[in-house]
């Protein structure tokens, strides 16, 4: 076995052995949380967050594809889906590591892989602000006021993602490393069309928690409302925070607070915690699928032709 792959199947033992500690660690805290809901509950909640991955996923793909390295399916995903186990290993650098290394496979070349691995942080954070400003100020009012702060970051993030200054932003980056310049820049189509899968991305949680807030108790459309604007608001406050790893803790509080109006505090907590632990549980089933997804493609692509 080569070098190369010995450190693979390391960082795979590494990434799915603090993964699955993660998921086991919550059980205690959420059992009760899980009591309350119904197996199609829960079922349909993992199942939005498996699309919600996917849409993320396909955002990456897409910002691939526009600086010059289009990937198949198959391949997005198994780079992608275990490139991203690597967030439950301490350090922040791991998935991006992970990524680069997998996409050599593909011709990929490391600085463009890197950019598309940052890319998708401001283009989540200003498209999960959006979802928040439209569904949280008139329905959570006071809870989320705290918050309010969040709202100077809309323009800055919007003009960030201008492709002239992202493009500008990695050139000198480039520059500053001594590395060479991207072949392709960044275009506005390729902007676009991955916010719209981070926005598809953002649906797909708001339901995955609506349907574990219904479960805990809370009815109504303003309940379904409140739940897409909480999740994006979470996320964005742990992506700020970033000396919280992954958001945790920071994440929580928000969420209970945007889920304040609907839920009282011990029902909106378990719900909160169900949600991180589901959350947990997709990125773990993602990656098996794309793992094994790979290998039969693999396979297929070895099968002799037989003509007739």
């Amino acid at each position: 076995m080569s070098r190369r792959k010995v450190v693979r199947a390391l960082f795979l033992l590494v990434a799915l052995g603090f993964g699955v500690w993660a998921v086991a660690s919550q059980w205690t805290a959420v059992a009760d949380g899980f009591t309350r809901l119904s197996w199609a509950e829960l079922a349909g909640s993992l199942a939005a967050v498996l699309g919600a991955l996917v849409a993320g996923m396909l955002m990456w793909r897409a910002l691939l594809a526009d600086l010059g390295s289009p990937l198949a399916f198959t391949d997005a995903s198994k780079i992608f889906f275990v490139g991203q186990l690597g967030k439950y290993i301490p350090g922040s650098v791991w998935p991006m590591l992970a990524q680069m290394e997998m996409g050599r496979d593909h011709g990929i070349p490391r600085p463009r892989s890197a950019a598309a691995f940052f890319l998708t942080y401001p283009i989540y954070l200003g498209t999960g602000l959006l979802v928040a400003v439209v569904t949280l100020p008139v329905l959570a009012g006071q809870s989320v006021a705290r918050y309010a702060w969040l709202l100077l970051l809309v323009p800055v993030v919007a003009a960030a993602l201008h492709p002239k200054v992202v493009n500008g932003v990695i050139a000198f980056g480039l520059r500053k490393l001594r590395r060479p310049p991207l072949e392709r820049p960044l275009t506005r189509r390729g902007v676009l069309v991955a916010c719209g899968w981070a926005l598809a991305g953002w649906a797909a949680y708001g339901a995955h928690l609506a349907l574990l807030v219904h479960g805990v108790g809370a009815d109504g459309p303003s309940a379904a409302i409140l739940s897409f604007g909480a999740f994006a608001l979470a996320w964005c406050l742990g992506f700020v925070f970033v000396i919280a790893p992954a958001g945790a803790g920071v994440r929580e509080v928000a969420m209970v607070a945007a889920l304040a109006p609907v839920l009282d505090r011990p029902a909106a907590t378990a719900a909160v915690l169900c949600s991180r632990l589901i959350v947990s549980v997709g990125d773990l089933v993602c990656a098996g699928a794309a793992g094994l997804a790979s290998r039969r493609a693999v396979r297929t692509r070895k099968e002799p032709v037989v003509r007739a």
